[in-house]
């Protein structure tokens, strides 16, 4: 999945690339694991989902995974697997933390009656869900990073550079944080802005997280301005 090339022995050339660079999910996911750890050690325990280390070590196998994962080793569509099934563990975690502080919101837990951990909590939540559904982008779109590299036309989501060619140099291709800015843009924006979502598993995937952010932001301010005051 990272970006290496192959060497032809019998012609002594290095060939094209098969993929990206593996080092912005790498640095988004420990950066997330930082500010993850942090603030589970300052919130109240009840107000988190799994304890305090379970998403965080959700987040550092996938990163040892990634760092160690060497396509030209190992089967592509096992290390595809393995990295979609720990991102579908993360999202599914993070979707779960986003329904508990949800109903701790809507029920009146201590948790949510301090404005400062309630925030904390939220940002937390948003977060993860924004990282764990950029992730899902890219491993979704054309078949993951590999397949991509090989593939001239958008297949699940087309960005601003595929429709219009002539503002990105030839060969474009999106990559790790082109995904991580679509997860951004669509937990703000709730809704697609500069990347249209072809298939019904991209539609729908971002129809999830827009609502969950929705939902989120809604419950989130009204509940931080009653504390506030």
């Amino acid at each position: 999945m990272a970006s290496r090339g192959t060497t032809d022995p019998a012609e002594g050339h290095v060939g094209p690339k098969i993929g990206e660079p593996l080092w912005p999910p790498v640095v988004s996911l420990l950066a997330f694991i930082v500010l993850n750890v942090s603030l589970r050690v300052w919130l109240p325990s009840e107000g988190l989902v799994g304890g305090r280390w379970l998403l965080p070590a959700i987040e550092l196998v996938l990163v040892v995974v990634l760092v160690a994962a060497d396509p030209r080793r190992h089967s592509r569509r096992a290390l595809r697997r393995l990295v979609l099934t720990l991102v579908t563990l993360l999202l599914l975690t993070a979707l779960w933390a986003t329904a508990v502080l949800i109903y701790r919101l809507i029920t009146g837990s201590k948790v949510t009656q301090d404005p400062g951990p309630l925030l904390a909590a939220g940002t937390l939540v948003w977060l993860g869900n924004t990282l764990a559904f950029a992730l899902l982008y890219w491993l979704m779109d054309g078949g993951g990073p590999i397949s991509r590299s090989s593939r001239p036309t958008p297949l699940d989501f087309a960005f601003t550079q595929q429709m219009n060619p002539e503002l990105a140099p030839p060969g474009w291709r999106p990559v790790f944080l082109d995904y991580l800015h679509l997860g951004f843009t669509n937990s703000t924006a709730f809704s697609p802005t500069d990347v249209m979502p072809l298939t019904l598993g991209a539609k729908y995937s971002m129809l999830v997280q827009s609502t969950v952010s929705l939902a989120l932001f809604g419950l989130i301010v009204a509940r931080a301005v009653n504390a506030f005051t």
